[in-house]
């Protein structure tokens, strides 16, 4: 991966790692490549692509999958997002269209707000 930046920086590296599975102190085998496999994580979210269209610098698509499947059914994620969500920094913010919608008069739909100038008589 020498030639593509890490989207996860080493700050933020240090703050993540402690709470991933495959330490030295874990049962189980140890897991080198953690921070690639949330590169590749992040690369599919941030792409919107399938982990079929996984670039092969992040492994074979599918350990990736299974992985993630495993650590989706475990907690993982979860347990990181909660240990994160304690001290956020809010370098990024991320509102979408799944998160927040919109009504729609909000959108200049029929019956909308109309703006008349002040001292205009209402429409009957």
């Amino acid at each position: 991966m020498n030639e593509q930046r890490f989207v996860v920086s080493d700050v933020l590296w240090q703050r993540l790692e402690p709470h991933l599975p495959g330490k030295a102190s874990d049962s189980g085998a140890t897991a080198k490549d953690n921070r690639l496999f949330l590169e590749a994580v992040f690369w599919r979210v941030r792409t919107g692509s399938s982990w079929r269209d996984l670039p092969p610098i992040f492994g074979h698509w599918n350990s990736q999958f299974r992985r993630f499947r495993r650590w989706a059914r475990s907690g993982v994620f979860e347990s990181l997002f909660k240990a994160m969500s304690e001290d956020p920094d809010l370098e990024f913010a991320l509102i979408d269209g799944t998160i927040v919608q919109v009504h729609q008069k909000a959108t200049g739909a029929k019956g909308g707000l109309r703006l008349r100038p002040l001292g205009a008589p209402a429409a009957g």
